[in-house]
C-alpha cells in the first residue's frame, strides 16, 4: 500500500472527527486488557476457487485450547485499517482469537476485485476454514464498520452454522431489493446515483489497481462538474469496473440481486447487534434488523436483533464526547459505553457469559434536541402517529422571503409555485449523511442553511409557525409532492430543517425522487409536459426534537448537488450525456393536490 492511500483512511477518519467531536469530557475508554497476544501474519487462505485469501490471525497468550473467534474481512488493508487493527487488538486482550483478511482481488490477496462479488461466497469458505483449526470452538463473531459491517449482512444470510453472532455498524448500504428503497452500497437514491460518496471511494478502493490507487489529485468542486459521468473516474487517472457498472445498471437490473444486497425475503440464523446513526443510513439498517428478525430461521435470530442508533455520522460513534457537535449542531452528552456493549455481546454468544446483555433494550435511539438516550422495545415507538403538515403559499415560495408556509390544514385554492431548474447552476450540498468522498469540504453532519435559502431562487421554502410546546419527530419521514414540468423527466429534492429562534436553518433529514420512478424502479415513466404526477420522496428516519419557540421548514428543488448527479432533464440516461436543458418546475398544493409532509409524531 502507498502512503497516499493511508494519508486517505486517516483524512477519513480526521473528517469524522472534525464533523463530531468539541470540548468536554472525552469518550469512554476500552475496558482494560487482559491478556497480550502473538500476530502470525499473511496465512493464505484457499477459497472453494483456488482463490487464497492473505489472513492475519491474533492469540491471545497464555491461554490454552479452543477459543471463540471474531471475523473482520475487508478491502483496505489488513495491517494499517484503523477500523480493523485497534478492534482486533482489543478483542484478542480480552481473551478472543481474531481474523483479520483481505477481501480477493485487494492488498496481499489473490484474485480479483469487484464490490461484494467476492463476498458471496467467501465469508462461508472463510467461516468452514476457522471452524476447522484447533485453536477455534466453532463459535465465530463478525464485527466491523461501514465496509465491514455491510458484508455482516451478506454473512448472515449465509445461514452458516458456526457464524454464531453479528455486530454490523453503519451496513446500512447492503439493503438492495425492498418496496419503496433501493440503497446498493448506498450508491442509489430515489433513482439518483450518490455522486460524491461514490467517486471518494471508487477511484482509489474499487479501482482496476490490486491495491489502492492515490487519491485523485484533482479539484474535486470542479471535477464534478465535468460531464458525461461515466467516464468521470477515468478522467481522474483511476479507472473503476464499479463506477461504470453502477452507473449503468437501473435500480431494478436483476443483476443486483445476485452480488449479496438483503432483500424482504431473505433469512438469518445469527443474532445480530445493529449500530447506526441519523447521520448515515440508518432508516436502511433500522429495515434490515426488521427483514432479519422477520424472517429468521431460529428463535435466537428472530427474538435478537438489536438496534443503537446515535446522533453521530458515519462510524463515528465512539468519538461522542460529553460535548457532541454533529456538523455545526452542538448534541450533548452522546456518550454510550460501546466497546463495553460490544464485549458483552460477544462474551454472552461465543462464551456463554450470563452479563444480561440481553436486558438492554431491543432499540436505543439519541433523541436529537432533547440531547437524550431512549430505549424502546418496538420500532417504530409506541406513541408515534403519522401527521401531515402541508404545503401553502400565495403563489411566490421561492426563497425564505417568499410566501411559503407548512400547516396541519389543507390549504384553500388552488395555488402552485414554479422554479427553473438548471443543471449548470445546481444547489450546492450540505451536511446530510454524507461520507467518504475524499474531498475535505465535504462535512456531514448539521449546518445552517439560511444563506441559501434566502439567494436561491429555485429553492421553494415552506415554513410553519413555531411550536409553543415543541415538537418531537421520532421514525420514519416521506413527502409526497405534486409536480409538474415542461421537461420529460428531472428530480425532486426534499430538505426537512429546524429553524432556530435566532435564525438559523439546521438540516435534519434529506431526500430525492428521479421523477421517472414516481410510480416504482420497475417502471420508469417520463412526463408529458404540463401534466400533474405525485412524487412520493422517501425521507428516511429520525429522532429530532423542536422545542419551543422553533419552526419546521422544508425546502423543495430539484438538485442536491454534488451529493447527488444531475438530471439533465432530457430524459435520457444522464449518465453518458454531455449536456442538459432547463427544467421549468411547478409544485402544485391544494384539496386536490395536496402536497404535505408525513411525520412521526410523538405526543
Amino acid at each position: 500500500m502507498t502512503l497516499r492511500p493511508v494519508l486517505f483512511l486517516l483524512l477519513c477518519a480526521a473528517t469524522s472527527l472534525r464533523a463530531q467531536t468539541s470540548a468536554g469530557e472525552p469518550p469512554f475508554p476500552r475496558p482494560a486488557a487482559r491478556y497480550e497476544f502473538d500476530v502470525e501474519k499473511d496465512v493464505m487462505v484457499a477459497m472453494r476457487d483456488g482463490v487464497r485469501l492473505a489472513t492475519d490471525i491474533y492469540r491471545p497468550r497464555g491461554l490454552s485450547g479452543a477459543l471463540p473467534v471474531i471475523l473482520m474481512r475487508m478491502p483496505y488493508n489488513k495491517n494499517v485499517y484503523g477500523g480493523a487493527v485497534p478492534p482486533a487488538r482489543f478483542f484478542a486482550s480480552q481473551g478472543y482469537v481474531v481474523v483479520l483478511q483481505d477481501v480477493r482481488g485487494k492488498f496481499s490477496s489473490e484474485g480479483t476485485y469487484k464490490v461484494y462479488e467476492g463476498d458471496v461466497t467467501d465469508w462461508s469458505d472463510t467461516f468452514d476454514w476457522i471452524g476447522a483449526q484447533s485453536w477455534s470452538t466453532k463459535k465465530i463473531g463478525t464485527y466491523g464498520c461501514s465496509y465491514l459491517g455491510e458484508g455482516q449482512i451478506i454473512a448472515m444470510q449465509h445461514r452458516h452454522r458456526y457464524h454464531t453472532a453479528a455486530l454490523p455498524q453503519a451496513a446500512g448500504g447492503n439493503l438492495g431489493r425492498v418496496p419503496g428503497r433501493r440503497s446498493f452500497w448506498g450508491s442509489v437514491e430515489g433513482g439518483a446515483n450518490a455522486l460524491s460518496i461514490n467517486f471518494g471511494w471508487m477511484p482509489m478502493f474499487a479501482s482496476i489497481d490490486k491495491g489502492a490507487r492515490p487519491l485523485p489529485q484533482i479539484d474535486f468542486a470542479q471535477h464534478f462538474k465535468t460531464l458525461p459521468t461515466i467516464d468521470m473516474t477515468d478522467r481522474a487517472g483511476s479507472p473503476s469496473w464499479d463506477w461504470r457498472n453502477f452507473l449503468e445498471r437501473s435500480p431494478d437490473d436483476p443483476w443486483w440481486d445476485a452480488q449479496g444486497y438483503l432483500t424482504t425475503t431473505d433469512s438469518t440464523s445469527t443474532p445480530a447487534l445493529h449500530v447506526t446513526s441519523w447521520f448515515d443510513l440508518a432508516a436502511e439498517a433500522l429495515q434490515e434488523a426488521e427483514i432479519l428478525s422477520r424472517n429468521a430461521t431460529t428463535p435466537e435470530a428472530r427474538d435478537n436483533q438489536y438496534v443503537i442508533v446515535g446522533p453521530n455520522v458515519h462510524c463515528a460513534y465512539e468519538l461522542s464526547t460529553s460535548a457532541t457537535k454533529v456538523g455545526d449542531l452542538n448534541v450533548g452528552d452522546a456518550r454510550l459505553r460501546y466497546h463495553e456493549v460490544y464485549l458483552k455481546w460477544f462474551d454472552y454468544w461465543l462464551k456463554g457469559d450470563q452479563n444480561g446483555v440481553r436486558n438492554m433494550p431491543k432499540f436505543q435511539y439519541f433523541v436529537i434536541g432533547k440531547n437524550e438516550w431512549r430505549g424502546s422495545p418496538v420500532w417504530p415507538v409506541k406513541g408515534m402517529s403519522e401527521t401531515s403538515m402541508y404545503l401553502s403559499s400565495r403563489g411566490v415560495a421561492n426563497t425564505s422571503a417568499g410566501s411559503g408556509r407548512l400547516g396541519m390544514t389543507l390549504p384553500k385554492g388552488a395555488v402552485r409555485d414554479t422554479f427553473t431548474y438548471d443543471p449548470m447552476n445546481p444547489i450546492p450540498s450540505r451536511g446530510g449523511s454524507i461520507c467518504c468522498t475524499g474531498n475535505p469540504k465535504d462535512q456531514p453532519g448539521a449546518f445552517d442553511h439560511a444563506d441559501l435559502e434566502s439567494s436561491r431562487a429555485d429553492m421553494l421554502v415552506y415554513t410553519s409557525d413555531s411550536f409553543a410546546s415543541g415538537l418531537e419527530l421520532t421514525g420514519p419521514l416521506r413527502a409526497e409532492v405534486y409536480l409538474s414540468s415542461d421537461a420529460r423527466d428531472t428530480d425532486l429534492t426534499v430538505k426537512v430543517l429546524d429553524v432556530y429562534p435566532d435564525g438559523r436553518s439546521m438540516n435534519m433529514i434529506e431526500g430525492i425522487t428521479r421523477v421517472r420512478y414516481r410510480d416504482g424502479f420497475g417502471t420508469p415513466r417520463m412526463m408529458e409536459r404540463g401534466k400533474v404526477y405525485k412524487v412520493p420522496v422517501d425521507l428516511h428516519a429520525t429522532s429530532w426534537y423542536l422545542a419551543p419557540g422553533h419552526r419546521l421548514r422544508v425546502q423543495i428543488s430539484s438538485s442536491n448537488f454534488p451529493r447527488f448527479d444531475r438530471n439533465l432533464n432530457t430524459g435520457g440516461r444522464n449518465y453518458d450525456e454531455t449536456s442538459g436543458v432547463k427544467a421549468h418546475n411547478t409544485i402544485h398544493h391544494s384539496a386536490r393536490y395536496p402536497s404535505r409532509l408525513v411525520l412521526p409524531v410523538v405526543r
